[in-house]
């Protein structure tokens, strides 16, 4: 357990967030001169070294400038970014997915050759740790009796289950390693959970906007959607889904509660409790997406509604694909009192999960480097998010809208009325940029002035010709 308490973040970690703070807090202000490298030695009383790491920080997520023999000065405030977006939607009849085509045509171009992909919510391959990820890969097999070959254990690599059960401890969890199940990947992870607590029919709740892949599922499985409005600050609206379970026979809620996609909302960890008690008493299961929960840019691991799990209603998911390893495929879920029903799915859909990329991941976890590359990750994806939102800010309209996400990947950006996402989309991909529309995230083809772009490319060159070509077009839209 105790590779998983917090570290102590090095000194020029900490000089620039205080910085950051007094940046966020607009004590300091846009054209504000700041100390020399040398004064802020000085008057911190830390080495010239880490005065200057403490600066390149803040110059890395663009909020301060160094200005040729004149000194350091705040560049950007946080406060100077646009208006978040707000969407209403009313409450509606259950139906059936509608935007099959466009997800098809999006799904086409995700993994074409020299396109720019905003439109994939992924790490890209240069943050992730190859090198390291072979040598647990090799260790797997050095390790494994039969070079794992064999069938693994049906719920999964023990090692696996064991130190994922570690791990809930940062999110409030005290589960054991026989709670969980080792699946394919979050999605397989989700699709046996809806499996387990719903027939062809029933109805599902979920967050509007939401993830497409989400929409797909639930076509397949023959159920219907009840859209439950989603607030870019705080996730879910919870008295419409209290007024929704009044009204519909809600079989089932699907909700990413940490850090959603597309708006990288939070649910706060007071309302996710809430969350939990609305529906203990309907027995209403709640299926907890939680994949981006570890992508945190704050201090502190959101909790999950699974720590307040009591009658065992929860069905918690996750996986490493959006944190360390996208293409081995490893996911689990936490199912409570569904997990006996989840293995006999599993055993029926795929029998086991692949043995090698359990086993490595085990040993990754085990070994304390998951959690050195997650620390690593979160500070890079919070730069990304921070240049991005700055770069929309300068080169899209000034009514542009963009989210505030604290966590993930993904910012949503509502654009002026007269800019229709699917086209921006077609008129894009002619200069090899690729976006999410934000049609795509909604059962009626909501949104059709939002956008959905990925931050989880590091900002470069490309990615800032990019974006001042997507500004360009939408200004063209707009007219």
């Amino acid at each position: 357990m105790q590779n998983l308490l917090p570290q102590k973040d090095f000194l020029y970690h900490e000089v620039a967030e205080r910085f950051e703070r007094l940046i966020n807090d607009h004590v300091l202000k846009s054209g504000d001169k700041l100390l020399s490298v040398r004064s802020l030695s000085k008057e911190q009383g830390v080495s010239m070294s880490t005065a200057f790491q403490a600066y390149s920080i803040l110059e890395n997520k663009g909020l301060i400038e160094a200005r040729e023999k004149s000194g350091y000065y705040v560049k950007f405030s946080p406060r100077e970014f646009p208006q978040i977006p707000h969407h209403e939607i009313s409450m509606k009849e259950a139906r059936k997915t509608s935007v099959d085509d466009m997800i098809a045509e999006i799904h086409k171009n995700i993994s074409a050759e020299n396109i720019l992909k905003f439109s994939l919510a992924a790490p890209s391959l240069e943050l992730l740790p190859a090198a390291k990820l072979n040598k647990a890969v090799v260790q797997a097999i050095r390790s494994s009796k039969d070079s794992c070959l064999g069938y693994e254990n049906i719920q999964g690599n023990e090692l696996l289950r064991n130190q994922i059960a570690k791990y809930a401890f940062n999110w409030g969890g005290f589960i054991h390693e026989d709670d969980v199940v080792i699946t394919g990947g979050c999605q397989e992870a989700i699709m046996l959970c809806l499996k387990a607590v719903t027939k062809p029919g029933d109805t599902v709740a979920v967050e509007s906007p939401t993830y497409f892949g989400i929409f797909n599922m639930i076509q397949s499985l023959g159920l219907k959607v009840i859209e439950i409005p989603t607030s870019a600050a705080e996730g879910v609206n919870l008295q419409y889904l209290k007024s929704a379970i009044a009204k519909f026979k809600i079989k089932a809620c699907l909700f990413v509660t940490n850090f959603n996609n597309p708006f990288g909302s939070c649910l706060p960890d007071e309302k996710k409790k809430k969350l939990v008690q609305l529906l203990a008493p309907h027995n209403i299961p709640l299926i907890e997406d939680d994949i981006y929960g570890e992508m945190y840019f704050g201090r502190k691991r959101p909790r999950t509604c699974k720590s307040f799990d009591k009658k065992g209603l929860v069905l918690l998911c996750s996986s490493v694909s959006k944190s360390l390893a996208p293409g081995y495929r490893v996911g689990w879920c936490v199912p409570g009192k569904f997990k006996d029903k989840i293995i006999r799915l599993k055993v029926i859909h795929s029998i086991s999960t692949p043995t090698i990329t359990q086993a490595a991941i085990g040993l990754f976890m085990q070994n304390g480097r998951y959690e050195l590359h997650l620390r690593r990750l979160r500070k890079a994806l919070h730069t990304q998010c921070l240049r991005y939102i700055q770069a929309i800010t300068q080169f899209f309209p000034e009514d542009t809208k963009i989210s505030r996400p604290q966590g993930g990947y993904v910012l949503w950006i509502e654009l002026n009325k007269n800019v229709n996402a699917m086209e921006l989309y077609q008129r894009a991909m002619k200069h090899k940029i690729s976006i999410s529309p934000g049609q795509i995230f909604s059962t009626g083809a909501r949104f059709e002035n939002c956008v959905r772009i990925s931050f989880g490319r590091p900002y470069d060159a490309e990615v800032e010709r990019g974006l001042k070509r997507l500004g360009g077009l939408v200004r063209e839209m707009a007219g």
